[in-house]
Formats: structure tokens, sequence, C-alpha cells
């Protein structure tokens, strides 16, 4: 075969434009989901309980009772 012909370099360009759309895809998802992929951390639950308390939504006694069940 011949390696050094024509051919050769559209080969390279095919396989950067698919590592472009690849990128565009995962940089796509990451956007829509706005970084999150689905995934709660119990570090994200506390923060939520925590904005929860602070704007008053939930009483002294709750926030005791739902920090607890976290842990």
């Amino acid at each position: 075969m011949m390696w050094n012909g024509p051919m050769m370099g559209w080969m390279w360009i095919w396989s950067l434009l698919g590592l472009a759309v690849l990128l565009v895809l995962v940089w796509l998802t990451v956007r829509l989901t706005g970084g999150q992929l689905g995934w709660t951390t119990p570090s994200s639950a506390r923060r939520i309980l925590d904005e929860r308390y602070a704007r008053g939504e939930i009483d002294e006694e709750e926030y005791r009772r739902r920090r607890a069940g976290l842990t």
C-alpha cells in the first residue's frame, strides 16, 4: 500500500473532524445539564437544607431533624 499518497491528508482531516465533533458533543452535554449530570451528593443536599433554613422556609426543629437524617 502507498501511505504517502494524496489520500493521507484526507485521513488526518477526517480524524480531526471526528475528534472535534466528539468534543462538541461532550461540551453540549455539560452545558445542557448545567454540569450536574444528575448526580446529587450529600454535600449538595446539606447545602440545599442550609439554604432553606436561611430563607426561613423551615424552622430550627425541622432543620435539625432533617440534618440528622442526612448523616
